[in-house]
Formats: C-alpha cells, sequence, structure tokens
C-alpha cells in the first residue's frame, strides 16, 4: 500500500532538516583548519547561504541561456511583474538576481536570472551561473531555436550537477503550430539523456503583437498592433508539479550534493596541509637523527638516539594526523615498522649496526670517517619510518590490505633511495663543516 502524501510530506521535511543539520556541522566543526577555511571563504559563503535557504525550507529556481533568448522576460511573465531587466543589447543581465515568486505549498520559492552563456567574459559569468545552479533546486535552460553546440555543451554541463532540468523552447509563437511541434521533437532528440523528453516544453514569454483588421468609422479597414498576453500556463503548470511533488526531496538532495563537494574540498585542503607537515617534520627528524648519529663519539649510544628520535618522529605524526597515540605506542609502531624494514633490506641496518661495532672497537675514534656514512643512513632510515608511518596514519590508524609488510615494501618501491641517500650526505656535510667551524 503506497504511504499518504501527508507521510511522504513528513518525510521529507525530515530529511530537509537533517540535511540542513549537517551543512551547519560542516560549517562549524571546529577540527577545520583557520588556513583552509580561508582558502575556501568562498565555498564557506555558499554554504552559510545554502543553510539559510535550507533553515527556511525555501526552494530556487534558476534559469539558463544564450543572450536574448528570453530568460529576463520569462522570468518576468511568470512572476507577473518586471523585476528583471530586459533589451535587445548584450549583456543586459550582469550577475545573478533573483526574485520572489508564489509560494508553493508552505515553502517560499525564488526564481534567479543569470547571465548569457555566449557573453563577454562568459567565463566568469558562466562560473557565475554554475554557483547560482548549485544552490538551485530546479534549472530552466531556454532556448529561442534548435540548440547550438555551445548550447548543447552547456547544457550538458548543467546535467553534470544532477540538478532537475527543463528546457524550454521559448519564442514559440514565432513558429506555425507544425514548426513548433517539429522543432520540440528536435529538441528532445538533442537533450536525450540530458534532459527527460517531458520535461521539453513550449513558452512564449513576450510573444509579438497580433495585427488584427478594424473597420474605422468611414466604413474603411486598417491594421493595428494588439498586444498578446504571455502563455506560459504549460510551464507554471510543470514547475508548480515538481516543486510541489518534489520540492523538499530536490532542496535536500541537491544541497547534500553540495555539501559533499564542500566537504570533499575541505578533507583535501586539509590533507595537503597534513602532507605539507609531516614532510618538514620528517625532514627534521632526519637531520636530526643523522647529526645525533655522525657527530655521538660513544659507542652504541646513538643507535639508543636514534630509536628515541624515531618513536618522537612516529609521536608528532600522530598529532598532525589527528590520531594521537601514546609514547608507548609510538614504539611499537616504531618496532612492527622495523621488523618490516630489516626483513626487507637488511644490508642498510646491518651497514648501520656494523659502523656502531667499528665505533665500539675503535673507542669512538672512526666517528670522522664513518660520520658521513652512518649518518646518512641514519637519515634514510628515519625518512623510511616515516613514511611508513604517515601511510599508517593517512589510513586512519590502519595498514590496510596486505599488513605492515605490504605498506613498508610499498614506501621502499616508492622512495628514490640514491636521491634521499645524496640529499643526507650533501646536508650532513654542510652542518658538519658548519659546527667545525664555529668550534675553531
Amino acid at each position: 500500500m503506497s504511504e499518504s502524501p501527508s507521510v511522504l510530506e513528513d518525510g521529507a521535511r525530515e530529511a530537509l532538516h537533517a540535511v540542513r543539520d549537517s551543512v551547519r556541522d560542516l560549517i562549524d566543526d571546529p577540527q577545520t583548519p583557520s588556513s583552509v577555511r580561508h582558502a575556501l571563504e568562498a565555498e564557506y559563503a555558499d554554504l552559510e547561504a545554502l543553510w539559510q535557504k535550507l533553515d527556511s525550507e525555501e526552494l530556487h529556481i534558476a534559469v539558463f541561456g544564450r543572450v536574448s533568448v528570453g530568460k529576463s522576460s520569462l522570468l518576468n511573465a511568470l512572476i507577473a511583474d518586471d523585476a528583471f531587466a530586459t533589451g535587445p543589447l548584450h549583456g543586459v543581465t550582469t550577475q545573478a538576481d533573483a526574485r520572489a515568486w508564489v509560494p508553493v505549498g508552505d515553502s517560499p520559492v525564488r526564481v534567479f536570472d543569470t547571465p548569457g552563456i555566449d557573453e563577454i567574459d562568459g567565463e566568469t559569468r558562466e562560473q557565475l551561473a554554475r554557483q547560482v545552479a548549485r544552490r538551485s533546486d530546479l534549472v530552466l535552460f531556454v532556448c529561442e531555436a534548435d540548440l547550438t553546440q555551445l548550447e548543447q555543451d552547456a547544457l550538458r554541463t548543467l546535467s553534470d550537477t544532477h540538478r532537475p532540468l527543463l528546457l524550454v523552447l521559448n519564442k514559440a509563437d514565432r513558429y506555425t503550430t507544425p514548426e513548433r511541434h517539429a522543432l520540440l521533437e528536435a529538441l528532445r532528440h538533442k537533450a536525450t539523456g540530458l534532459v527527460r523528453p517531458e520535461h521539453v516544453l513550449a513558452a512564449a514569454a513576450a510573444p509579438r503583437p497580433e495585427t488584427v483588421l478594424r473597420m474605422t468609422e468611414s466604413g474603411d479597414e486598417e491594421e493595428f498592433q494588439r498586444p498578446r498576453q504571455p502563455d506560459i500556463a504549460e510551464l507554471e503548470r510543470h514547475i508548480i508539479g515538481i516543486l510541489r511533488r518534489e520540492g523538499r526531496v530536490l532542496a535536500a538532495l541537491n544541497a547534500g550534493l553540495f555539501a559533499s563537494e564542500v566537504s570533499d574540498s575541505v578533507a583535501a585542503r586539509v590533507a595537503d596541509i597534513r602532507h605539507a607537515a609531516a614532510r618538514r617534520v620528517v625532514r627534521g627528524y632526519c637531520l636530526g637523527k643523522g647529526l645525533a648519529v655522525a657527530v655521538n663519539p660513544v659507542p652504541l649510544a646513538d643507535l639508543a638516539a636514534a630509536a628515541a628520535l624515531d618513536v618522537s618522529l612516529v609521536f608528532h605524526l600522530s598529532r598532525i594526523y589527528g590520531l594521537p597515540v601514546t609514547r608507548h605506542e609510538a614504539g611499537r609502531l616504531v618496532a612492527v615498522i622495523s621488523v618490516q624494514l630489516a626483513a626487507l633490506m637488511g644490508a642498510v641496518w646491518a651497514v648501520h649496526a656494523a659502523s656502531a661495532v667499528l665505533k665500539t672497537f675503535s673507542a669512538g675514534l672512526s666517528v670522522t670517517v664513518t660520520a658521513l656514512a652512518q649518518g646518512s643512513v641514519a637519515w634514510y632510515a628515519t625518512y623510511l619510518i616515516g613514511e611508513a608511518a604517515t601511510r599508517y596514519f593517512v589510513n586512519g590508524r590502519s595498514w590496510g590490505p596486505g599488513g605492515p609488510k605490504r605498506a613498508v615494501r610499498d614506501v621502499l618501491e616508492l622512495v628514490d633511495r640514491e636521491s634521499i641517500m645524496a640529499e643526507a650526505r650533501r646536508t650532513l656535510a654542510q652542518r658538519l663543516r658548519g659546527r667545525r667551524a664555529s668550534s675553531d
């Protein structure tokens, strides 16, 4: 048994309110860095406007089309007021403009005019139009003849936004009845897959005056122009029917789509910020560990210091990615990574240990000989631990399919060992020369 209209209406309103609350949570999320809010200032402004629209349960209709196809005239006819500027020149509508229409049920309705998609500086104006479309629950694409390539491309772009579309043939009074029917069929064919056939309609927002004959007092015939009323009744019924049936559902769906886009943008920006911060931290620990190992004259003490630095690195990375661990947990994570690294590239760890043994037998006198070699290996080892730990935190404290062995192997395959070691030797040599110069 089908549900009653009141039950469906309550469900639509509940969905609308749920999306409204989700948008508010996204706007107010305290975890979003201020730098991300600044970078996405325009998107957050759109979100705030979207929340206000949802809170008032307002429905929006936007019109698109080329210059002079009668977008503004169509809206004037719908609202029965000359509120939107019209004229024969290009660029009459230079920015998005909005006016109130008749309420549908208890939902206020606003209609938006937009600049022509083929106007000068069309990229900027089309961007403005797309911005309005993202907040619209129904889009009217207006044309005056068969679709041009530009119009087809724009219609395809609008269809990709997943907003309901009506394709409106305006100025239909210019065509005979057979011509109008043939043109509507051609439009339905070109809009296949973009606009539903029943959503391709004809209208005459500002029909040309009708020429009629009348008899003068002297009995002569004379022609005069008689104004005609707009022919938009079918379009108006169609719009109101869609908004009555689906208005709140469309508002919730469209708001959810836009909020999802912004949420993805926020997540991407946060990921970029965290990635950049992680790179700086890893490099800082690489340098610190490389120098500590290179200059430490105490046999085997450098290995203990290196392990402590690796634990601190992982502890620091966990804070960057908002997944804090204790130092004990960081130590266990370093141990897991180190075991996998030792299994996969034991030779490097053997060099690291051999240089420590050399220090042991030479009472630390071999530090100068082994400094760059051991320091570079230490740098490289910390870099690998940092990369593996970063992957672990990016995956939400998970190694993903294949466990730590697969994750560490992937890191090894992606890292250019020679370039990392070359950078380490070069940087350490500069720092060691600087230390010697300052001590002299």
